[in-house]
């Protein structure tokens, strides 16, 4: 009877770091990362970026876990489709900031450098009041506070779906835990990928830069629109 006590939860928490790596790819996710990390020119910064949401999301989650397990509160489908819109509301913010800090930046300078005695230049822009050597590293609490607004939409529906189901509050909690492992792990990755094309193109090839920065910041309005249409307007 232990036995299979230990594999039926040794399975809950495999499943719930498998449903938090796949928890990472949904859309909403990825338009939010994609708008903040377009900012960033570092690979490892982007990555810590996911693994900010992910922090953010595994705390909100946490904190509505607590409250079913142990006060039996129940998520209503009204409230879930309001903070649904809330979600799409921060998504369109995240996409005009992006847009905003592209168009503020100044024009497009060259910098000279020398390799092995050969001379050359680059194409370089800076963000307005961005000193010269200032590094493209800056972290803020944005990724954390997008992950928790995440953590208490549909996310929390999705994962707490189970979170019932599970007769040990212990076994509960420590589900969410493994949960939102799987979710940091898995935006940190998407992070890190989606961060490639802006670390490749960021320092010789302004243009195209700028082109994909737009498209993320579009990608994050278009979508966000269209979650405020679909739970503030339509419903």
């Amino acid at each position: 009877m232990e036995l299979t006590t230990e594999l039926t939860t040794t399975s809950v928490l495999l499943l719930g770091f498998v449903l938090g790596l796949h928890h990472a790819i949904e859309a909403d996710h990825l338009a939010a990362v994609s708008a903040i990390v377009s900012e960033k020119k570092n690979i490892f910064t982007a990555s810590i970026v996911g693994g900010l949401w992910g922090v953010g999301h595994t705390l909100s989650l946490f904190v509505v876990g607590l409250l079913v397990i142990f006060l039996k509160l129940q998520i209503s489908e009204s409230v879930e489709s309001k903070l649904e819109g809330v979600v799409g509301v921060m998504l369109v913010l995240l996409g005009l900031n992006a847009i905003y800090k592209l168009l503020r930046s100044d024009k497009v300078h060259s910098h000279e450098h020398s390799h092995d005695g050969l001379t050359h230049t680059h194409p370089h822009t800076h963000e307005a009041n961005e000193d010269e050597n200032a590094s493209h590293h800056r972290l803020s609490p944005r990724s954390v506070l997008v992950g928790m607004i995440h953590g208490l939409a549909g996310s929390a529906a999705l994962m707490l779906m189970i979170v019932p189901l599970i007769p040990s509050a212990f076994v509960a909690l420590l589900y969410i835990v493994v949960f939102g492992v799987g979710s940091i792990a898995g935006m940190m990755a998407m992070s890190l990928l989606i961060g490639l094309p802006f670390h490749f193109t960021a320092a010789r090839h302004s243009l195209l830069n700028a082109g994909i920065r737009v498209a993320a910041g579009l990608f994050s309005l278009a979508l966000g629109s269209s979650i405020i249409y679909e739970h503030f307007i339509a419903a």
